[in-house]
């Protein structure tokens, strides 16, 4: 058994709990099951386009939240600004991070949180997670998983309240995980960023030039 370190973070930052490598499978991106509808978003960046379905029917205030953002132009022009390492099991491993950040004029009021446990869309490789602070605090930052990370679900059992929270996961990656990876091996500032998160910013950010629905053409 290998107890990772845990990580508390702000809205800049994800929380990953204590996890097992053996309760860890490694999985492929995945699709959501047909009987559940979902909306297909483009993120078109400077390294390539990724494709996302957004579970708009299982976790429908998280995904309509960030379809929000895409149909009203908030995250064109922001950046993948952030990765998170993990040395140990399937790599690359860890997490990749953008959005609207602080500024004022892009971000919308935060959302309540969903539960895995209630959504039953978890943190697969893949998986769109919301950033946040305590639960019902996301806004329009989020992060992708590059490996499964089942310590960021809900957990009812947990004595923690963070824990029994977990992250508000909301749609994956269908298209693009070589992008995700690429953006996860761009080299960082080891003058950037603050406290443990020193050293974890991109140096040259990943732009997300346009978010649009895939049904709509690109300009």
């Amino acid at each position: 058994m290998i107890t990772v370190l845990k990580q508390i973070v702000s809205l800049f930052v994800l929380v990953i709990a204590p996890i097992s490598l053996a309760a860890q499978p490694v999985s492929e991106p995945v699709e959501s099951p047909a009987q559940y509808s979902v909306t297909n978003v483009v993120l078109e960046t400077s390294l390539g386009d990724l494709v996302i379905a957004l579970e708009t029917e299982r976790a429908p205030i998280t995904a309509n939240n960030f379809l929000r953002y895409v149909d009203e132009g908030r995250l064109d022009g922001t950046v993948f600004y952030r990765r998170m390492e993990l040395d140990w099991g399937t790599q690359p491993n860890g997490l990749i991070q953008g959005g609207t950040q602080f500024d004022p004029d892009r971000i919308l009021l935060p959302i309540p949180h969903e539960r895995t446990t209630d959504t039953g869309v978890l943190h697969l490789r893949g998986a769109l997670s919301m950033a946040r602070n305590e639960p019902g605090t996301a806004t329009g930052d989020f992060s992708i998983m590059l490996q499964d990370a089942p310590g960021m679900n809900a957990n009812p059992d947990s004595p923690d309240p963070l824990w029994q929270e977990g992250y508000a996961a909301f749609g994956y990656v269908t298209s693009g995980m070589d992008i995700v990876e690429a953006i996860h091996a761009a080299p960082t500032d080891p003058d950037k960023g603050e406290g443990w998160m020193k050293g974890q910013m991109l140096a040259e950010p990943v732009m997300i030039m346009k978010a649009r629905r895939a049904d709509t053409p690109p300009d």
